[in-house]
């Protein structure tokens, strides 16, 4: 499974609001359909172009996990963010860069439509972009590679809200670790091998010796549809013991590929801490 990691580091004196997922999503969106759009009405309803169209494919495609995903923290006061980009999109980053760019420099970022001057971009840690010249892109796509020995015993830290539904509704308080299992294997299996629905293909086994989880209410604000909505989630950590090795894996995964709905933003992060 290959995949591109973008890092963006931004020198300003504002502060950055306690949830910046959505106002990035939002400006990307608009920065991105700048770049690439080639129809003259500027519509995407019937475009004879949305079948290879980036913006198509990240912003308008219905019934589908969306190949991409930002990375925030909560409440750091920095503009610093992170995007992943899956699958064949990966080859796609000259559109993606230069959409962050325009985001960053012409578009503006939150309410006040906040532009920067001086920032870096890092394309899989290594420097592409800085004083305003960029570097020529060389980069190799990361690949993620099963751990043929790993930790049994380790921490899982859901570092930004997790939404996860069942039964139709989303799960408050606390989750079941073969949920968070069963949400990475799915989207792994949607992004990389367009199958709508995949159930797990093994028995998991664990032991869960304690957890601390708790419910974040976090409400962000639509412009598309001029309301306020939910995007709150559960947070906090789970310890696991005797963690069988494809567990293991999938949450290893699971920090690339983000865990239950609405990734795009920045939600449902997490770590696996030893």
């Amino acid at each position: 499974m290959h995949y591109q990691q973008i890092k963006v580091k931004v020198q300003t004196h504002h502060k950055a609001p306690y949830f910046m997922g959505s106002a990035l999503r939002g400006a990307f969106g608009y920065a991105l359909k700048k770049v690439v759009c080639i129809n003259p009405s500027y519509q995407c309803q019937g475009c004879f172009a949305q079948q290879n169209c980036l913006y198509y494919d990240f912003y308008e495609a219905q019934n589908s996990y969306h190949s991409y995903r930002f990375e925030t923290t909560l409440g750091s006061e920095l503009f610093d963010f992170s995007l992943f980009v899956f699958s064949s999109n990966s080859d796609k980053l000259a559109y993606i860069i230069s959409s962050i760019h325009k985001m960053l420099t012409q578009v503006g970022l939150g309410g006040s439509k906040l532009t920067f001057d001086t920032f870096e971009i890092f394309l899989n840690a290594k420097p592409i972009y800085a004083k305003g010249l960029f570097e020529p892109l060389e980069s190799r796509p990361k690949e993620f590679t099963p751990t043929k020995s790993p930790n049994k015993n380790i921490t899982l830290d859901l570092i930004t809200p997790l939404r996860i539904k069942k039964n139709n509704r989303f799960l408050r308080d606390s989750v079941e670790l073969n949920d968070i299992l069963r949400s990475i294997h799915q989207r792994e299996r949607q992004i990389y091998h367009k199958e709508p629905y995949a159930k797990l293909d093994y028995t998991p086994s664990y032991q869960i010796i304690s957890s601390s989880l708790y419910h974040k209410k976090i409400i962000r604000k639509s412009n598309r549809q001029k309301s306020k909505m939910n995007m709150d989630g559960i947070m906090g950590i789970i310890q696991i013991q005797n963690l069988d090795p494809k567990s293991y894996n999938l949450l290893k995964l699971g920090e690339i590929l983000g865990v239950g709905k609405q990734t795009v933003m920045g939600l449902g992060s997490v770590r696996v801490l030893y």
